[in-house]
């Protein structure tokens, strides 16, 4: 199998139907990719993602991960980094990585303790001393600790200041196993480029262009920031 992720007419609709975040998509994510799901707020990128996570239901369509339709079989192949911090503000870092630890049988604890040394994070700090881009750093550090075939990472970049910034695309790019896949959500598309090797831009629940981004850059002669300003100018 050379894709980790399969959906097929996918959708899902709030407000008993009124209101349709996806509008039947359908997706294939190669292993050993770095993809940027590409998409301003309000595209549909979280609820494809909470999707991927049997976070939602979707209300039609087929969705695979490895080849297993979304459960408990999908459940221990992601490794998810939602775009709000889950974490207990009073636990330490080090109380963390013990609870990873006790909670996901493919965390690298050693691997943590690691990317807490390089960005100078003490874990024995607790989360409630610290600014808002350390605890995005910190919570990054646990998704990435663990060895997942598929890393879905929302937002990881958008409430963190462009120094920080470059410390998460740094750990990502850095800490992955390269026959895993990384499923990027962002709208900060400048932000996250040089690290994509695919891009999928999504506006309304509906896949305007999925492609590899290099070719994306030949085919239109521009960065894949000013394709997407020009896909989304209308």
């Amino acid at each position: 199998m050379n894709s980790i992720l399969e959906c097929r007419n996918l959708e899902k609709s709030y407000d008993g139907g009124r209101t349709k975040a996806l509008k039947g998509i359908s997706l294939s994510l190669g292993k050993g990719r770095i993809v940027g799901l590409l998409g301003p707020n309000g595209s549909g990128k979280t609820t494809f993602i909470k999707l991927i996570n049997g976070l939602l239901s979707p209300d039609g369509g087929e969705l695979y991960i490895g080849g297993y339709p979304v459960g408990v079989e999908t459940k221990q192949m992601i490794s998810y980094l939602p775009e709000v911090t889950y974490l207990a503000k009073s636990m330490k870092v080090h109380q963390i990585i013990s609870y990873f630890g006790d909670f996901y049988r493919d965390f690298d604890a050693g691997r943590a303790y690691e990317m807490l040394n390089r960005l100078n994070i003490n874990p024995g700090d607790s989360l409630k001393t610290m600014s808002k881009g350390t605890k995005e750093k910190v919570q990054l550090i646990m998704v990435m600790s663990r060895n997942a075939d598929l890393y879905v990472l929302d937002e990881p970049i958008g409430g963190v200041d462009p120094a920080a910034r470059d410390y998460i695309l740094s750990t990502i790019v850095s800490n992955y196993n390269p026959e895993s896949t990384i499923l990027l959500s962002t709208h900060l598309i400048a932000d996250v480029e040089q690290i994509l090797d695919d891009v999928i831009f999504i506006r309304e629940g509906t896949i305007m262009l999925a492609e590899p981004a290099e070719r994306l850059r030949k085919e239109r002669g521009c960065s894949v920031d000013e394709a997407f300003r020009e896909v989304f100018r209308c």
